[in-house]
């Protein structure tokens, strides 16, 4: 119970904090950024390991300067993040352009339900609030629950403001199927790391340069419903800015190979990260399961 209340006064703090101006949180980045950088040294472990390994041809000092790059990125998004709890949805949308978006209309136009993969690039949290400014489909948003129920209760608050709604991984084909009637657009974490479930089916692919595991559930949703699958190709055109380039992966699933939807919406991720290092998230351990996934691997044939 004193957990609960604790988590309850810290959420407060934070929508406190938030209804400061985003000018005013970024100088409060540029002090967390001397805290986790140079202070008590967040993750920089982590943050390098995982960067030698997928860009083994950069020099140790290109890679410091990407480390630091990342982290000052880092702390953009906790506040942006915070931001979100009381920014309006027209605030955040005046900061969120996107191209290509004839791609939706002409789904929209044949009430054609479709599937949007994203990566943890960019500010992820900020779309699920502009994706409903952007077309007419219902957003579903596929989640994986918070240990802390008090913060997910906020964060789901926060994301569902203009009307996304929020759904928990586990109940994807079931809320997909009681909306089946309904234009809707469905979204996918598609770089979240598998877990040791049995339940948690996933397939090798190379991505930065190493075999890793990624859930098929966007390939097996469209195959399975026949939804279009499009990539949202997020880039941040300065700070606290941001553009999304919908990039169609395929409109007939049922008749591709297998693995072909995976590994494509894979290769755009990594060409995005490719192109711009520091705007994906390094900090979390990507690979850190590999060794335990490859000798209780749970894949599928498509």
């Amino acid at each position: 119970m004193i957990n609960k209340w604790l988590s309850h006064l810290a959420a407060f703090f934070l929508y406190l904090l938030s209804l400061l101006p985003l000018a005013v949180l970024y100088l409060i980045s540029d002090f967390l950024f001397l805290v986790l950088f140079h202070g008590i040294k967040y993750r920089r472990h982590v943050v390098l390991q995982n960067m030698q390994h997928s860009f083994p041809e950069r020099s140790l000092e290109e890679l410091k300067a990407l480390e630091k790059e990342f982290y000052q990125y880092l702390c953009d998004l906790i506040v942006e993040i915070i931001k979100m709890f009381s920014a309006s949805e027209a605030f955040i949308r005046q900061r969120y352009s996107f191209s290509n978006t004839e791609l939706l209309r002409r789904f929209e136009q044949e009430n054609q339900s479709f599937l949007f993969a994203v990566g943890h690039y960019g500010n992820w949290e900020w779309s699920c609030v502009v994706i409903p400014t952007v077309t007419d489909a219902q957003p579903l948003v596929i989640y994986k629950p918070m240990n802390n129920k008090v913060f997910e209760y906020y964060f789901d608050r926060a994301r569902t403001k203009s009307g996304s709604l929020t759904v928990e991984m586990k109940n994807t084909m079931r809320k997909m199927a009681e909306l089946r009637k309904h234009l809707t657009v469905t979204v996918f974490a598609a770089d979240q790391t598998p877990g040791s479930a049995a339940s948690d089916v996933f397939e090798w692919v190379n991505f930065l340069n190493q075999p890793t595991a990624f859930f098929l559930g966007v390939e097996k949703v469209a195959k399975s419903t026949g939804y279009p699958v499009i990539f949202c190709d997020v880039t941040r055109p300065k700070r606290g800015y941001y553009h999304c380039d919908f990039k169609l992966i395929t409109d007939n699933p049922k008749a591709t190979a297998p693995l072909e939807i995976t590994r494509a919406h894979v290769k755009l991720l990594e060409n995005r990260i490719n192109e711009k290092p520091p705007y994906w998230l390094w900090s979390h351990k990507r690979w850190k399961l590999n060794k335990f996934l490859q000798n209780n691997q749970n894949t599928t044939s498509l």
